[in-house]
């Protein structure tokens, strides 16, 4: 029943853990690669794989740019996952066994581990991660978000969680960090629905954003992991309303 899938993946400059990901993906019946701009190896990786569907064009935002790719898969029932992620065989045996039973009103929620260079994050807001990742496109799809999209899931939908989990390399190098916050802060701050704030306001916001995580979401318990990613909170939001409020300059 696998074969009646397919996995819907938007890359640029995947390379690094692009080729993880299809190894994983082999049993599913079409993988969509919706490449926006690579100039890495990620195209060359992703033509190797005989199951791949490559088609490029432009990032509309991740909602908007993932229902896009949605929109190109042959299959109604899809699998949507990020370039760094690969499911477990486990999770996969799990898919296989409930598909024939499934009906277009279930969505399926994976866990999803996060790694952090080489290690599962078991805190700082990254454990415990739910993601709705399987769903038929004829009554489920991406909602409008520009950033942290997520599956539209309405209140009769009935949510399944399987076994295993969803591997995500989610750092492997601290520098990814820097390329995020200043990706995803651009991205924020071109909303015209972000408030504008004073600057004491932002730097009260960030001062909360990186106690939330190392203390209230106990990142201490992640050793410099935890620190780290509390930093970048702290990071992300500082400069998403820093650039907001430099727009109206």
């Amino acid at each position: 029943m696998l074969s009646e899938l397919s996995a819907v993946i938007i890359t640029r400059n995947a390379s690094a853990t692009l080729g993880r990901t299809l190894d994983s993906l082999e049993a599913l019946g079409e993988v969509v690669v919706y490449d926006n701009g690579s100039i890495d190896g990620t195209l060359e990786i992703a033509r190797r794989y005989a199951n791949v569907s490559l088609h490029q064009g432009d990032f509309l935002g991740f909602g908007p740019t993932k229902r896009h790719a949605v929109s190109l898969a042959r299959n109604e029932w899809i699998v949507s996952l990020d370039a760094d992620e690969a499911p477990t065989s486990r999770w996969l045996e799990a898919l296989d066994g409930w598909l024939p039973t499934a009906d277009a009103d279930q969505v399926v929620e994976v866990r999803r581990e996060n790694w952090l260079l080489g290690k599962p994050v078991h805190y700082s807001g990254w454990g415990n991660d739910w993601l709705v990742r399987v769903f038929h496109r004829q009554r489920h799809n991406f909602n409008d978000a520009m950033v942290h999209e997520s599956v539209k899931v309405a209140k009769s939908t009935s949510v399944v969680r399987l076994d295993g989990c969803l591997e995500h390399l989610a750092v492997t190098e601290l520098g990814q960090f820097l390329d995020k916050i200043n990706r995803y802060s651009d991205i924020r701050a071109k909303s015209d629905a972000l408030r504008v704030y004073p600057v004491a306001v932002i730097l009260l916001k960030s001062m909360f954003a990186f106690l939330r995580t190392y203390l209230l979401k106990r990142g201490f318990l992640d050793g410099w992991r935890g620190l780290v990613i509390a930093v970048a909170n702290a990071n992300g939001v500082f400069w998403k309303y820093m650039k907001r409020r430099v727009r109206d300059i």
